[in-house]
């Protein structure tokens, strides 16, 4: 199978390259596309994609809620997978519409909603275990029915202390994206 796999930083980048040089033979072929942070850059990268059998958009997410208090399956390094997404607009008010876009799920991952905005948002008033992006809007409005997206947590939002978002993404691998890649059928 052909597999796109679209991260929108290039640290992502990186850390999905690293996880595929650890295995010694691939199921599956992966183009890994760079598209820069934000709507417009993914949708650009979505209408200028290579051929493919399926489309995952996968990079870091910030989740609301405290990080201690957060179920395992919540804690940073954890995979989840984005269902539902929709668009806001600075501190929290509706622009374009912003209509909810649902997904079926397609991996034994914990099922997220997505909040998009280019805009600073206030986590205070968002439901616990929100993800954070600013791709994911775009991604579900264009991708088709079988791609998806998966996230890794990195943060938790609010900050309590202010963070070297670098620092805090050193150790967390994206190996267990491609095991997961590798586990689905052709």
């Amino acid at each position: 199978m052909r597999i796109n796999l679209f991260t929108p930083m290039r640290e992502e980048n990186q850390k999905i390259m690293d996880a595929i040089t650890e295995f010694s033979s691939l199921k599956h072929s992966y183009e890994v596309i760079v598209t820069g942070i934000g709507r417009e850059k993914i949708a650009k990268s979505l209408v200028n994609k290579p051929k493919s059998d399926l489309d995952i958009l996968v990079g870091f997410t910030a989740i609301t809620g405290i990080e201690q208090t957060m179920p395992k399956e919540l804690q940073k390094g954890c995979l989840v997978e984005v269902v539902a997404s929709s668009l806001y607009g600075y501190s929290g008010e509706i622009f374009e519409n912003g209509k909810l876009l649902l997904s079926a799920s397609r991996t034994q991952f914990p099922t997220l909603t997505s909040l998009t905005s280019d805009k600073f948002v206030t986590t205070s008033h968002l439901p616990i275990g929100t993800l954070i992006n600013m791709e994911d809007y775009s991604f579900m409005y264009l991708k088709r029915p079988h791609d998806f997206i998966i996230r890794i947590i990195s943060d938790f939002l609010p900050h309590q202390d202010e963070i070297d978002f670098f620092k805090v993404i050193e150790d967390i691998s994206f190996t267990p994206v491609i095991e997961f890649l590798e586990s689905l059928e052709s």
